[in-house]
């Protein structure tokens, strides 16, 4: 008999309201598994970033409960969980005054490795985004096309092993070409580092890609979670309409 899926992260009916009182998340139960990608897809201002943020504590729940490894994340010192937690963004967030070295090296350090041991984890981690170290360890992001600056905001995020890596857009702002290439790149990352991700997105073709499971949002609230072959198939009107979009060349606008 084949064990129970792990939950990693679960929300237990998290409601969120910005300090304008308007609501910007409602009664959100959801739980993310180890080891897959659950992508959280939908149109801007559905509620997606706002979910990512309630994750690592940047937000806090108006009303409900956030549990990452089980325990409330008003439980966790919110530095702790951070620093346990890789992040991704769009443009990837260098330190523009900091060579690649020092900016894939960053959580390391605040970890207090030692040197040598952060030189070798940098070394590894260019590696495995494709950058050879010799020729990228000491450039600035400056001096770096946007495709590899998104490569050095994955590898800083994995350079201290979290567990988890939260991903907000991280390929939104490049060109076709690049995302469908690192797209498919950080498919295969995926396969062989078996982390477990919440990825943000409003391209429907990136969801069906790279997902494991699929949580669409809709104005704040939960449509439903799907598999990649569920989504397509989905009867619901508002799961219909991306796909019905997709179909016809536009599954990556805002919709």
């Amino acid at each position: 008999m084949s064990e129970a899926p792990e939950i990693v992260i679960e929300f237990r009916r998290v409601s969120f309201r910005a300090a304008n009182a308007q609501l910007l998340l409602s009664d959100l139960s959801l739980s993310v598994l180890r080891g897959e990608t659950l992508v959280l897809l939908g149109r801007s201002g559905s509620g997606k970033t706002t979910t990512l943020k309630l994750i690592n504590r940047m937000l806090e729940p108006s009303v409900g409960e956030v549990l990452v490894e089980g325990r409330s994340t008003l439980d966790w010192d919110p530095i702790r969980l951070r620093r346990s937690i890789g992040y991704v963004i769009q443009e990837a967030g260098l330190f523009p005054h900091f060579t690649v070295e020092r900016n894939v090296g960053l959580v390391p350090q605040l970890e207090r490795w030692a040197p040598e041991k952060i030189h070798a984890r940098v070394r590894e981690m260019l590696d495995l985004v494709g950058l050879p170290p010799e020729q990228f360890l000491s450039r600035y992001p400056r001096e770096l096309s946007g495709g590899q600056r998104q490569r050095v905001g994955v590898a800083r995020a994995l350079a201290g092993d979290p567990p988890l890596l939260l991903m907000d857009e991280p390929f939104g702002a490049l060109d076709p070409l690049t995302r469908v290439e690192i797209q498919r790149e950080f498919r295969a990352l995926q396969g062989r580092l078996k982390k477990t991700i919440v990825f943000v997105t409003h391209d429907m073709r990136e969801a069906l890609l790279l997902g494991t499971r699929i949580a669409l949002l809709e104005a704040g609230k939960l449509v439903g979670v799907f598999t990649p072959d569920e989504f397509v198939h989905a009867a619901d009107p508002i799961v219909a309409a991306y796909v019905a979009a997709f179909r016809t060349g536009d599954g990556n606008s805002n919709l």
